[in-house]
């Protein structure tokens, strides 16, 4: 007789495959899906504060998304993780799970989920009970392969970084996006409300920042010292090239433009946190150049998260592209930020709908320029509790960090308006913050009605009142004239043309003559072709002669 191992009755208990006992059938299992060690933390601080149902077993599922996972450690293996284990059960990865597949390529098939669900239920020892996933960017593997693999589990959703202010990058199966009962997010920008899953309703919920900043500080005394001098000018990579949004060629020359803004300002000691995939050569050439003009620079070789540099030498500036790093570092740390390059990105993200669009513009937006001479000093108030802070962010660079002390010790005499207003200097100037309140709000749905106008039909309205008011040279940069065209917003054309993109004749000309260029582009290209193979090209026939009967 043969006997189903994953079959648990009343309060027995089974064995898996490894010898772990199988959960029984009232064990309430809740797994933490995390592929960053900030994620991680994130989840940390969640669970601290009681944001979760209790629950009989709590596993941490570990994905490495790296390009070459084999040659990346996990954020398991990573400095400063140890604070982190104790807040679960077990640790579990879900590379060694599904290998050799790639976590970031990899989803069952529909008739196959329930032979995974099974099989994962018998390998973690979660026997019949009941199983609740909380998991981050959910419209991509892992977590959408984790989410198919248990079809009936709820689901929750946790944002770490910048792109969760962002629409959801394609449109989610409604078996899926359904089970989301909310989302979880840092209050990276007071006041402005996520994106992300509004198309089912989903709410969204903050993560405290005290708790956070309570357990970066944990990650910060478990990761090796920092050998940087206290006080220096921190430059964040980004790797953005492996992204292909920059060139190698075009990020090794951002990296130079934030060197040189930096020794602009009057920075002489600086510290640059390179991607930890970034080549070896990048830092080699910012070595060159801080040479050449007379500043010493610090290249830090541990991987660590940009919150741990923060608490230990507390920078006197910190430059970054687009990191959600930026936003942290002010927002939780109160420490002064500049950004350099957004406005080469802003033109070069293609397509519109690219998720890096809206951490682009909210940086953008929200800070000064590096070479235009402002300096955000940071949020008023109580940004820290005296343990540390936070601050990082990807393009996928979750960097971590931590600060301490209060943000008002960080701005002296500096009053400091909260997301937006004016910011006063120690010397009575005055710098000119981003939009606040109803216009970032208006900024940020216009931005994701043109990415994904058929997940947000709801927002037209707010897009088209924001684009009428404030479309102008500043805002402009963040719309493309000709995404604005095919969504018939205002902006798209002159005034006395508006009407023609609604014009059902003026869209059918359009489509017949894009018909027709691709077309002639397609000829162009096969005759090219048959050229360089040394082939003459065809010679068009002529036209027969109509047949005359009489």
């Amino acid at each position: 007789m043969t006997v189903d191992s994953t079959r648990v009755t009343g309060s027995s208990t089974h064995m898996t495959g490894d010898g772990t006992p199988m959960a029984g059938d009232g064990t309430r299992t809740q797994i933490f899906l995390a592929s960053t060690l900030y994620g991680a933390a994130t989840l940390a601080a969640a669970l601290d504060t009681g944001c979760f149902s209790p629950a009989d077993r709590r596993l941490l599922l570990v994905a490495n998304t790296a390009a070459v996972p084999e040659t990346t450690p996990a954020l398991d293996e990573a400095p400063g993780f140890a604070p982190l284990r104790t807040r679960f059960d077990e640790v579990l990865s879900w590379n060694e799970t599904i290998r050799p597949f790639h976590p970031s390529g990899w989803s069952p098939r529909p008739d196959d989920a329930p032979l995974w669900e099974r099989h994962l239920r018998l390998l973690w020892g979660l026997g019949a009970g009941p199983v609740e996933l909380i998991v981050e960017s959910l419209q991509v593997s892992p977590a959408h392969a984790v989410a198919l693999c248990f079809p009936d589990a709820p689901l929750e959703v946790y944002a770490d970084g910048l792109m969760s202010y962002g629409p959801t990058r394609n449109k989610l199966d409604p078996l899926v996006g359904t089970r989301v009962r909310r989302l979880l997010h840092l209050d990276l920008v007071p006041g402005l409300r996520p994106l992300l899953l509004s198309e089912f309703g989903v709410p969204a919920e903050l993560v405290p920042t005290e708790a956070f900043t309570k357990v970066l500080a944990e990650l910060a005394d478990a990761t090796p010292p920092v050998t940087a001098p206290e006080g220096a000018a921190l430059l964040l990579g980004q790797y953005l090239s492996a992204l292909d949004i920059l060139t190698p060629e075009e990020e090794e020359r951002l990296h130079v433009r934030m060197l040189r803004g930096a020794v602009a300002r009057g920075h002489r000691a600086l510290v640059f946190k390179p991607h930890p995939a970034a080549p070896a050569r990048w830092s080699r050439a910012l070595e060159e150049e801080a040479g050449r003009l007379g500043a010493d620079l610090t290249v830090l070789d541990t991987p660590m998260l940009a919150e741990v540099v923060y608490q230990r030498i507390r920078p006197a500036l910190v430059v970054g592209c687009f990191s959600t790093a930026l936003l942290t570092a002010r927002a939780f740390y109160g420490l002064r930020v500049a950004r350099t390059g957004t406005d080469l990105l802003l033109e070069r993200l293609s397509p519109y709908q690219n998720s890096n669009r809206v951490p682009v513009t909210l940086v953008d937006a929200l800070l000064p320029g590096l070479e235009d001479g402002g300096v955000d000093g940071g949020v008023d108030g109580d940004a820290d509790d005296g343990t540390g802070g936070r601050a990082v962010g990807q393009a996928d660079d979750r960097a971590t960090g931590a600060a301490a002390g209060k943000a008002a010790d960080a701005d002296g005499d500096r009053g400091v308006s909260a997301a937006g207003g004016e910011v006063t200097d120690v010397a009575g100037e005055s710098e000119a913050r981003g939009p606040a309140g109803e216009e970032l709000a208006g900024l940020l749905a216009a931005v994701g009605f043109a990415m994904q106008p058929q997940v947000l039909p709801s927002l037209r309205p707010t897009a088209e009142r924001y684009l009428a008011a404030h479309l102008d040279e500043r805002t402009r940069r963040y719309f493309k004239r000709r995404r604005l065209t095919a969504l018939a917003l205002p902006g798209a054309l002159p005034a006395p043309l508006a009407f023609l993109p609604r014009n059902p004749a003026v869209r059918k000309v359009a489509r017949r003559a894009r018909a027709v260029r691709r077309r002639l582009a397609g000829s162009a290209g096969k005759q090219s072709k048959q050229s360089k193979q040394g082939q003459q090209p065809v010679k068009p026939t002529a036209p027969a002669k109509p047949k005359v009967t009489t």
